[in-house]
């Protein structure tokens, strides 16, 4: 049973790569549900993340940033599948950066206005403006290019103004009963998880191209007792990327292991044992066998 007046509802948290979207969905879930990086497109599936409280349920559907899509079979899948986040949403949250608006954001916007989804137009990324006062003629700019969408600056990083944007959301969505358990953060269960934390941390510690032709998949879990095992391989796209996962005496691989298993530690609540092993498939990026071995399926 659920209270008179709960509410509960899809948003569909959207815009162009690297503008915060999946920082910000972490935040106000208060769970890493999504991994974050400085590398644009870091995020690769739409991902939900589930905020239950005593009067309602969001249900924050994370995207891959919305841009042309590339000549690769991947680019097209993250776009598709980040339009695809928009079809059943009860509202979107357009995020986009304070320091100015780019020819990405206009992308977006014609893509939200197509779906007809009401949107709360997200100005994201306060707490690199200085002084904040510097914000205001682009917040001007934004209410002249988004007519009608109400507009609500906030820094997903240091938290300000999320309450007001929680408050702003509940109102818009639909009276109706939790839909999914109180108890879950996340639709995506623990290999998901395992994969994409590992992932994060190939992004962060290589350079240039390498982490964009990698892709990571748990073959085999088991618990036993307070210990999770996990035997995890990366496949690289290119043969000479190989190497360069490893590193010299496998410093790299064990660095990206270590810091995996600590964010790993933290999520569960217990100790986590990783074996990764690098491996090479050939263009994975652009067959649409090899991507759905690894777990992608591109939306209909």
């Amino acid at each position: 049973m659920t209270a008179d007046g709960y509410r509960s509802g899809f948003v569909a948290v959207v815009g162009r790569p690297n503008v915060g979207k999946s920082t910000l969905v972490n935040a106000l879930v208060a769970e890493k549900i999504s991994i974050v990086s400085p590398k644009p497109q870091t995020t690769r599936h739409s991902i939900l993340g589930i905020l239950s409280c005593d009067d309602s349920q969001i249900v924050f559907v994370d995207t891959p940033g919305m841009h042309e899509a590339g000549k690769k079979l991947i680019n097209r899948t993250m776009v598709k599948s980040a339009g695809a986040s928009l079809i059943g949403a009860d509202m979107a949250l357009f995020v986009v950066e304070g320091t100015g608006w780019r020819r990405g954001d206009d992308f977006v916007l014609e893509r939200l206005k197509d779906s007809g989804v009401p949107a709360l137009l997200v100005v994201n990324k306060l707490d690199t403006i200085r002084p904040r006062e510097a914000v205001l003629p682009f917040l001007e700019q934004c209410a002249a290019r988004c007519e009608g969408m109400e507009i609500v600056p906030v820094s997903a990083l240091t938290g300000d103004n999320l309450l007001q944007l929680l408050t702003l959301i509940r109102a818009r969505l639909p009276e109706g009963p939790p839909l999914f358990p109180v108890d879950v953060k996340t639709d995506r269960g623990a290999e998901f998880r395992i994969a994409e934390v590992i992932r994060e941390k190939l992004l962060l510690a290589l350079r240039q191209e390498v982490p964009y032709g990698l892709a990571v998949a748990v073959q085999a879990m088991e618990r036993r007792d307070d210990l999770l095992l996990a035997d995890v391989i990366i496949w690289a796209d290119r043969a000479s990327h190989q190497g360069m996962v490893i590193g010299r005496g496998g410093q790299v691989l064990k660095k990206v292991g270590s810091a995996a298993r600590e964010d790993l530690e933290r999520i569960f609540g217990h100790r986590v044992h990783l074996e990764t092993r690098v491996k090479v498939k050939e263009n994975w990026s652009d067959s649409a066998a090899a991507m759905r071995q690894l777990g992608y399926e591109e939306p209909r």
